[in-house]
């Protein structure tokens, strides 16, 4: 690539208005370094190089976490049975994440002269609805990361924190309250957790808002990390686990208690309790709401309160976990909001 060859190259990629300066010359480096030594190693060099650039403010949360936890199990790598593997799966997130971005970036590159193609809609969807997967695969991973660094569980100490707090057992305290309506009606707002983020992204990707888009992913990405490390270091069972036995009988319901069941049966993380990601996940979306689609901020608010209440009373979660998510799901919005003031936290091209 000869220098008038590398110059039209910088100024169409100018023309996407996203990430420009960044992606079009490290891509021309990393070229130029393939004309001087060739070979397999420069062309994956130039790839990484091309993706990384691709990457935004969501990537940079996400690969950070992956970088330090999985610098956590080289440390702490006796406590763990099969470290390299833990790692090596990691690896293959990290690789996805970074393989998404760069065909994301190449195929909104030449939309911008052909237009919209199944493939362009196809990358990005991929690309944008990527962090609900990175979310679900990072709190099942969780499972065996919550004694990385600390034996044993804390529970106690949240026990005698909601003891010093409300004067009772919050969990045990509302079972007298329990029926089937009721149970059914707190499964219900439990369940509502998996769709605040849905709607919001859902809503924000069809109006094509990308920073608005981007925004939202980054609070709760920012968020579920400092719930993830918290976990790691402060282990926490829950009190279905650790009040288990003393109940008078489960909570009888209808099809939301059945799907909530089915959902647990499948995906239930023993530990990581401390602070509840359902929470903290909500407080990100619902500071996003307001921030991004403000209307949308007061239809979730109600049920957002109602599904802080339910994660005690349907028995996954102490009064201090609840407290804790709202703190890390806010902070999440305060840093995320932050980060998205950075040059090239939004590294998607105007479709």
């Amino acid at each position: 690539m000869n220098g008038a060859e590398r110059q039209n190259y910088r100024e169409k990629e100018a023309a996407l208005a996203w990430r420009a300066d960044t992606f079009a010359a490290r891509a021309a480096e990393a070229g130029a370094g393939e004309q001087q030594t060739g070979g397999f190693l420069v062309l994956l060099q130039r790839e990484l190089v091309a993706a990384w650039a691709a990457c935004g403010a969501f990537e940079w949360v996400a690969l950070g976490y992956l970088t330090v936890s999985g610098a956590l199990i080289a440390i702490f790598a006796e406590n763990l049975p099969h470290p390299a593997k833990l790692i090596g799966v990691q690896a293959f997130v990290a690789a996805v994440t970074l393989a998404l971005c760069g065909a994301e970036a190449r195929v909104a590159e030449r939309t911008e002269w052909r237009g919209e193609t199944f493939s362009s809609k196809f990358w990005r969807f991929w690309r944008h609805w990527n962090p609900h997967l990175f979310f679900l695969f990072s709190f099942e991973e969780m499972a065996k990361l919550v004694h990385l660094v600390t034996p044993g569980w804390q529970d106690a100490r949240l026990i005698a924190f909601d003891q010093w707090l409300t004067g009772v057992n919050p969990s045990l305290w509302l079972e007298r309250f329990a029926h089937p309506a009721l149970n059914e009606f707190m499964q219900f707002a439990y369940f509502t957790y998996f769709l605040y983020l849905l709607i919001l992204g859902g809503i924000l990707y069809y109006r094509r808002d990308w920073e608005s888009y981007w925004a939202a992913m980054t609070y709760s990405a920012v968020g579920y990390v400092f719930g993830y490390v918290i976990a790691m270091l402060f282990p926490v069972q829950s009190p279905w686990f650790t009040l288990a036995g003393m109940w008078h009988g489960g909570l009888a319901g209808g099809p939301f208690t059945a799907l909530i069941n089915l959902i647990e049966k499948c995906g239930r993380v023993h530990g990581a309790a401390f602070p509840s990601q359902h929470v903290a996940g909500a407080m990100a979306a619902l500071w996003g709401a307001w921030r991004h689609r403000r209307w949308l901020f007061w239809v979730f608010l109600p049920l957002v309160l109602l599904m802080c209440v339910s994660t005690v009373y349907v028995r996954n979660h102490y009064v201090a976990d609840v407290f804790g998510g709202m703190v890390t799901g806010t902070l999440g919005y305060v840093i995320g909001s932050w980060v998205m003031k950075r040059r090239g936290a939004v590294a998607t091209a105007p479709h």
